[in-house]
């Protein structure tokens, strides 16, 4: 299984922008709703953004694991604690949440190489 983490990152902006453009009432409640939740509170950003990953790990959701690698990224998490996050996310959820572990190392070598979206 082979995942393309430069395509996504290449493709994902235009694919949401389409989709933004076709739905604005979902796109405007779900950012209003992702802003007020993922910001500094009694957990970080970053905390937040590891927890995101687990979940999406554990939910199948590639595109979901990709922005949330990215996000970790920025958030100031470092390689190391994202694939921890993601192993706490195989310990919950087991084999089919460790068969999508390829994605989030795809995800971490697209910005390790310096690639950006």
């Amino acid at each position: 299984m082979m995942h393309d983490a430069d395509n996504f990152y290449h493709t994902w902006p235009g694919t949401m922008n389409t989709m933004k453009a076709r739905s604005p009432e979902t796109a405007r409640a779900f950012g209003q709703f992702f802003q007020a939740i993922m910001k500094d509170g009694q957990l970080s950003v970053r905390e937040k953004e590891l927890i995101a990953l687990g979940i999406a790990l554990t939910m199948r959701c590639e595109p979901c694991i990709y922005a949330h690698v990215e996000k970790c990224i920025k958030a100031g998490a470092s390689s190391e604690q994202i694939i921890e996050a993601a192993g706490v996310g195989v310990m919950m959820q087991g084999g089919p949440a460790y068969t999508y572990v390829p994605v989030v190392v795809a995800a971490i070598e697209h910005f390790e190489r310096g690639a950006s979206n």
